[in-house]
């Protein structure tokens, strides 16, 4: 009954006019202000003049962002919601959109997708492990896709070959990486301000993806032996951030069993925050440590089960050997790589992978793409604030 509701707002709506510059955004189905929407938007806010887009976040629960201004935001599945959704010109998600987005035919719809590489296989070349109804939704939004973003070479062809589009891809690197190229150095300062985390404290970021029993055994590294590692190979004080799949966000306390250099940041909205101020990251599948390489600072993936995840979970693009990154599957093998760290082999194997997948990160993908954005919504044959249907 609800989804005939939605549907009957969505067609009523659909007969009002289109705001040519309206953008729509949002993240994960409305659960967060952040990946990539987060950062097109920050940029607008800084470097457009106020009134020039009329920007709307959706939000599943909207009292709880704090979003700049002038940023509008409404909530999720409400009669507001739609209406929005259907009179903005640009539509901007990090994820598939449902058949709850009845795209107009005068309507831009960007994919930013939410990595800029990854090392799990994703959409058709998964397919096999896939729910069908994910499957399903993900054809079909591939055929309202006007733009897709892509953050080097490799990406660009699995997206040609998995995603079920044949439409412009976008290759210019990933909006949410931009902070780790064009960084500020009071900027880590404010986020460990907010993870109230001393300014000479180092931080190493445990960040590992899910498994398909939610299993918390996997990420059983020795917490107490790790922070010695790291003093004894790097110096200084540590403080280690665990930040695990949104899907374990109500296990993720049970991981730290009360060490107070421990913090779990599960519920920490922006992921690239964390990476920008990490010194360290350890990570297994995720594809986070492409996104990390950019930092150009050491990252160990800890597989114990590598084995079982390749047979169970997700089959892999990459050898895990043929990674910069350096692997390890146990405790002992994990403590003895960080103890044989070599900078300089990790910079040139990690230069020579760049090298080869091919990246577009620049830190200007923002840049580049409101350029897009704004040609898409005002260089066009009228100059009317708003479009007939």
């Amino acid at each position: 009954m609800k989804q005939l509701i939605a549907l009957a707002i969505i067609y009523f709506c659909r007969c009002l006019p289109i705001k040519k510059n309206k953008l729509f955004m949002f993240s994960y189905y409305g659960s967060n202000y952040g990946c990539n929407p987060k950062y097109i938007t920050e940029y607008l806010v800084t470097h457009y003049p106020k009134g020039r887009f009329d920007v709307v976040w959706a939000f599943n629960d909207p009292n709880s962002k704090h979003l700049p201004t002038p940023i509008r935001k409404v909530k999720t599945m409400s009669f507001r919601y739609f209406y929005e959704l259907c009179t903005a010109k640009v539509v901007i998600t990090n994820y598939r959109t449902t058949e709850l987005f009845v795209k107009r035919k005068n309507q831009y719809y960007i994919q930013t997708w939410h990595s800029s590489l990854r090392l799990k296989q994703i959409e058709k070349d998964a397919e096999d492990v896939l729910p069908d109804s994910y499957v399903q939704m993900a054809r079909k939004d591939s055929m309202k896709c006007d733009l897709l973003l892509s953050g080097c070479k490799y990406s660009t062809n699995i997206f040609k070959r998995s995603f079920w589009f044949d439409g412009e891809i976008f290759e210019q690197g990933i909006p949410r990486n931009d902070m780790l190229i064009q960084h500020k150095s009071d900027d880590m300062g404010e986020i460990k301000r907010k993870l109230n985390i001393p300014k000479d404290k180092k931080i190493l970021l445990y960040a590992p993806t899910f498994r398909k029993h939610n299993n918390l055994e996997v990420y059983d590294l020795d917490w107490t032996q790790l922070l010695n590692r790291l003093k004894n190979k790097f110096g200084s004080e540590w403080v280690i951030l665990v930040k695990l799949h949104p899907h374990l966000i109500s296990k993720s306390s049970q991981l730290i069993n009360g060490n107070q250099h421990v913090k779990d940041v599960t519920s920490y909205e922006d992921i690239q925050e964390l990476l920008f101020t990490a010194d360290v990251l350890i990570s297994d599948y995720s594809s986070l440590m492409f996104d990390f390489s950019i930092t150009k600072r050491p990252c160990f993936l800890y597989v114990p089960d590598i084995h079982e995840y390749t047979k169970q979970d997700r089959k892999l693009y990459f050898d895990i050997t043929d990674l910069p990154f350096i692997s390890a599957t146990s405790n002992s093998d994990l403590f003895d790589k960080i103890g044989n760290f070599h900078n300089r082999n990790y910079q040139d194997n990690l230069a020579k992978f760049l090298n080869r997948v091919g990246s577009y990160e620049e830190g200007r993908a923002s840049e580049h793409l409101l350029k897009r954005i704004e040609a898409v919504c005002f260089n066009d044959k009228r100059s009317e604030m708003y479009e007939a249907v």
